[in-house]
């Protein structure tokens, strides 16, 4: 009898708990905390939507409590939009009657779509304000955006919906040949530091032509995007020596989602593809980051790819994927990428001097610096590595070996380091890897010793005096001035820089 008691006891008091479908609320009285007084929706370019930012807004008295209106400032005109704990309200603009519990606290998303003509023309920010409740309980949460103009180059749509593509390897991809005479953006094989550019699919440059950047041009790639360099055209990175870290001389490829957290997400974007046939390239204070791939460089016409003071950063794949390519490479750094930071393979002609590779990638398949002379499936399946030269290099990583040396006998294979900094901790008797007797493939190399990189997280991979690589080079291969601009010291470092004491 006891029980049955309790069960009617229970039952009713869930019967009663299930009737109640609100709670009792007091008005707000201007009370409510904030995760943040301002929300800085960072960079974004004109007419592209911004990412979602959160904003917490707290109830930390003892009563439940209703806000009469939280709203945007701006109103129904307000380039922001809000969500609520999940509730659109009107057009993402105004809320009425919004329940908090007490001790409790909800959620606010808040996104962008801005022009600039939207924008303080004397500072390019566009702002707006949260309100929550109105007259003297009237609170406000700052909202702040920073347009950017930008110059917009995309595949054409047609009026049956289909997008204008490029044929890529007997398969159609989203792209499109740059035009010297667009009626919209003039000359678009110039680029220039006046606008940013923001490319999506691939963007082609024609037989015959050219592609120039100019000192300072900065190009953002959106998802699944890059730039393709065909058949008997070039491409000319005109980039000089910078004098603040904001790379103001730099040209500088990345992708364009601006935000802080994605300045060193890898595999942002695509690539930037030297094919088959691509003549007369030359690439000269250039930074790329965030790619799949930095530079994919194919069988180019005989003609060498001139790279110095480059730096390429967190790519997903590969730094630099060489095949069958003719490289000449000075004051390159090259850090962080999933395969390899340089792998040149299937061949080819390679020389790098005063270099940093550089790898600590989270994968044990990864190494700084891999060279071959084959590839699987391809006709013919080897071609001659005529020679893979590095000169007062840096090969190192967070991996016991971070050279990969691989090669079939039936073509060449020709490789030689001389005055390197080489990570490789492995003991066995590889003829390959006989780094102090083999005087025909290495010369004065310093293995497994650190270069003590200033800081690796930020992809600043500067030295100072206590580097095993300080005064460790030879100056027959010497670069008199560093990446950085700075005149090297006799007998010179290995790697980019030109060792300084590191900022306190």
């Amino acid at each position: 009898m006891r029980s049955i008691s309790f069960l009617l006891f229970i039952g009713l008091f869930l019967a009663l708990g299930s009737c109640r479908s609100d709670f009792e609320t007091v008005a707000s009285t201007g009370d409510l905390t904030f995760s943040k007084d301002t929300i800085y929706l960072d960079t974004v370019f004109t007419n592209i939507g911004s990412s979602t930012y959160r904003l917490k807004v707290y109830n930390r008295s003892k009563n439940d409590i209703s806000i009469p209106t939280i709203k945007l400032a701006k109103g129904l005109n307000s380039k922001y939009r809000m969500t609520v704990d999940g509730m659109q309200g009107t057009e993402g603009k105004l809320f009425n009657n919004i329940d908090l519990l007490a001790k409790d606290s909800l959620y606010i998303f808040i996104e962008t779509t801005a022009d600039i003509t939207d924008a303080n023309p004397t500072d390019f920010l566009y702002t707006d304000q949260i309100e929550f409740d109105a007259g003297t309980n009237l609170q406000k949460v700052e909202l702040v955006t920073l347009i950017q103009d930008a110059v917009f180059l995309y595949p054409k749509r047609f009026a049956d919906g289909t997008t204008e593509t490029l044929p890529i390897d007997d398969q159609k991809t989203e792209g499109f040949y740059l035009d010297q005479n667009d009626p919209v953006n003039g000359n678009e094989l110039l680029f220039t530091n006046k606008k940013p550019y923001v490319i999506y699919g691939y963007a082609a440059v024609p037989s015959g032509k050219k592609a120039v950047f100019e000192a300072g041009s900065r190009v953002h790639f959106h998802a699944n995007s890059g730039f393709i360099v065909g058949n008997n055209a070039s491409i000319n990175i005109n980039g000089a020596q910078s004098n603040t870290d904001g790379l103001e001389k730099e040209v500088v490829f990345e992708g364009d989602r601006l935000e802080p957290e994605y300045s060193d997400v890898p595999g942002q974007w695509g690539t930037i593809w030297l094919t088959d046939g691509s003549t007369n390239n030359s690439i000269n204070h250039l930074t790329i980051k965030n790619a799949t791939i930095g530079l994919l460089i194919q069988n180019n016409d005989g003609t060498t790819v001139s790279i110095k003071n480059t730096q390429i950063y967190d790519s997903s794949n590969y730094g630099i994927l060489a095949q069958t390519a003719k490289i000449e490479g000075e004051n390159m750094v090259i850090n962080s990428a999933g395969l390899a930071t340089l792998s040149c393979s299937y061949g080819g002609d390679y020389k790098f001097t005063h270099s940093t590779f550089n790898n600590n990638w989270n994968s044990s398949s990864q190494v700084a610096v891999s060279i071959n002379n084959y590839s699987i499936g391809a006709i013919p399946e080897v071609k001659d590595l005529t020679q893979a030269t590095f000169n007062n290099c840096i090969i190192y990583g967070s991996y016991a070996n971070e050279l990969l040396l691989s090669k079939k006998t039936t073509a060449a294979f020709n490789y030689q380091f001389n005055n390197c900094l080489i990570k490789y901790e492995s003991t066995a008797t590889n003829p390959d890897y006989q780094f102090q007797t083999d005087a025909v493939h290495y010369n004065a190399i310093v293995l497994n010793e650190s270069p003590k990189f200033y800081n690796l997280a930020q992809n600043k991979l500067n030295i100072e005096a206590t580097s095993a690589a300080f005064a460790k080079g030879n100056s027959a291969f010497l670069i008199p001035i560093d990446i950085l601009g700075s005149t090297r010291i006799l007998p010179p470092d290995l790697g980019a820089y030109q060792s300084k004491p590191f900022p306190k």
